[in-house]
C-alpha cells in the first residue's frame, strides 16, 4: 500500500492506494497516530484501494474514534464498489462518514 500525505493547519489528507490488509494496516496506523495530533480533520481518499481486510477496518475504526475523541472529524472519500460492499456488510457505512 502507498500513502501520499498532505498536511495543512486544518487537516490531514491521505491518498491511499493498493491493499489495506494485515501487512499494510500497521503502516497506515503509524502515519495516522503520528500525524493527527494537531489536526481537526482527517480525510482518507480510498479511490485506489483495491481491498480492505479486517485489519484495515480496525485501523479505520481506531482513526475515527481518535478523531472523535479530540472533537475532530474523519472523512472517507472516493470508495469503490468492492470496498463499499465490505463497508456495507460490516456496517462500517453506518459508522464512517463516507463521501
Amino acid at each position: 500500500m502507498q500513502i501520499e500525505s498532505n498536511k495543512t493547519e486544518e487537516g490531514l489528507y491521505l491518498k491511499l492506494s493498493g491493499r489495506l490488509e494485515t501487512s499494510t494496516a500497521p503502516k497506515l496506523q503509524e502515519v495516522v497516530d503520528r500525524e493527527i495530533v494537531k489536526v481537526n480533520e482527517l480525510q482518507l481518499d480510498m479511490e485506489d484501494i483495491e481491498y480492505v481486510s479486517s485489519a484495515g477496518l480496525r485501523v479505520l475504526l481506531a482513526a475515527s474514534k481518535k478523531m472523535k475523541k479530540k472533537d475532530g472529524h474523519m472523512i472517507v472519500s472516493n470508495v469503490n464498489d468492492d470496498v463499499m460492499e465490505v463497508f456495507e456488510i460490516t456496517g462500517f457505512n453506518e459508522i464512517l462518514d463516507i463521501r
